[in-house]
């Protein structure tokens, strides 16, 4: 069972109050953070699962559709490796007294006055601590496992089995989860004056870890260095390059972790991985070195060779060129971002205005084509019983007069000639009266 410890970056770079993370209380009790720390993790295992299954389902899809849907394009999830990061942070903090009441006494100053690195005890899940680490590993989280406490203890008291491995040659091999396989390499003069590489692959894409340990008084052995695998091509592999100049090891999660916050930075981050390695040169004699097992359900095949350098030296001088090129590289990305974000503000203001002006040019258009439309004989008319109706020209007194009856007659002149007569009739009448 894995010894269920988690390191990585010092802290997320936006901070929330950790106990708003874990939906608790400054008066919650220990239990009721182990407790609510647990529910979100499980809650992350749940939905891990169920991208998993998306995942195998564009799987089968790739293998109709293209490479499109191929799952290594799909499988990684950055979002999911920030929230997590928040979450284990957070309990990072509340989860140990002593951090606890720093923080609850001057915030999260006083922690990072301590320094203070980020590293989960994955055990406090119980059972479900070694599916946990493994469904994130396998969804692209950056989830980073400390050596069991009982390999380094008895490496420590020199109770390890070392086998020696002569410079020049390979070894092969398959080391259990979260155990070790020790190596002696001795050197001389001139091979240390040289130089050594130690590089371990799998075939396999197992997970492990390159150690390197040096001699303590006692007789025991001290961890001094530690590289994780990297998945290379079809390869898992790590080395160690003792070359006399400074060599550096990349660190993929400060990528993950910047592409989480904006893809776009993931770009100019990519290089700020880099980090030197602390040896750059073993003196001659016997140095120990192991293959630690980091997988989390399955033994780890390996192969781990030592070389000299001498034999080397073209490969030697090229990597020393291009670790000297990739340094300068980062200097420019670092220069460019700057240049970049401002033209990318300038091209997002004019984008604004682009947008704005367009509106405005069809709004002006719109109300011209109104105006336009305006220029028309055709009204309409709204009578007292509410019913509209149009007319080319609205009739008048003079029309009425001279529009001819249904017997074809102009009736209204009739009408008129018949009224004077009948009133004239009358007045006659009465006068003879």
């Amino acid at each position: 069972m894995s010894s269920g410890k988690m390191e990585g970056p010092s802290a997320p770079a936006v901070r929330r109050d950790p106990y708003e993370v874990l939906s608790v209380t400054r008066e919650s009790s220990d239990q009721e953070i182990k407790s609510a720390y647990r529910k979100l993790a499980l809650k992350y295992v749940l939905n891990s699962i169920f991208s998993m299954s998306l995942v195998l389902l564009v799987s089968f899809i790739y293998h109709f559709r293209g490479s499109q849907y191929h799952p290594d394009k799909n499988t990684s999830n950055p979002e999911a490796s920030e929230l997590f990061k928040e979450v284990a942070y957070s309990y990072s903090i509340l989860s140990d007294p002593e951090k606890r009441r720093q923080y609850d006494t001057a915030g999260f100053e006083a922690l990072e006055n301590e320094n203070m690195d980020m590293e989960i005890d994955l055990s406090n899940l119980g059972t479900v601590n070694t599916m946990f680490a493994a469904l994130f590993s396998k969804l692209g989280v950056p989830i980073k496992t400390t050596i069991a406490a009982n390999v380094l203890e008895e490496a420590l008291n020199g109770t390890v089995t070392v086998r020696p491995l002569p410079l020049g040659t390979s070894s092969n091999g398959k080391v259990e989860k979260q155990c070790a396989h020790f190596f002696s390499i001795t050197i001389n003069d001139q091979q240390a004056q040289a130089g050594v590489v130690i590089r371990v692959s799998s075939a396999a894409q197992s997970k492990f870890k390159l150690l390197y340990f040096e001699q303590e008084p006692n007789g025991g052995y001290g961890l001094a260095l530690q590289e994780d695998s990297e998945k290379t091509g079809k390869v898992t592999s790590a080395g160690m390059y003792f070359l006399h100049f400074q060599v550096y090891r990349m660190d993929s999660t400060v990528n993950a972790l910047a592409m989480a916050k904006d893809p776009e930075a993931a770009f100019f981050k990519r290089l700020e991985g880099l980090q030197p390695c602390e040896v750059s040169e073993l003196k001659p004699g016997t140095h120990i070195f192991a293959v630690y097992g980091d997988n989390f359900f399955k033994p780890a095949t390996y192969t781990i060779e030592a070389m000299c350098a001498k034999s080397y030296e073209d490969t030697t001088g090229r990597l020393k060129e291009i670790e000297a090129k990739i340094l300068a590289k980062r200097n420019d990305l670092r220069q460019f971002e700057i240049e970049y974000r401002k033209a990318l503000a300038r091209f997002q203001e004019v984008t604004n205005k682009y947008n704005q002006e367009k509106q405005s040019v069809d709004e002006l258009l719109k109300q011209r084509d109104t105006i336009h439309s305006s220029f028309t004989t055709v009204r309409t008319m709204i009578n007292s019983g509410g019913v509209t109706g149009s007319s080319s020209k609205i009739p008048n007194d003079d029309s009425r007069l001279d529009s001819p009856a249904e017997d074809g007659s102009f009736d209204g002149k009739d009408k008129s000639n018949k009224k004077k007569w009948f009133n004239l009739n009358l007045n006659r009448s009465d006068k003879k009266g």
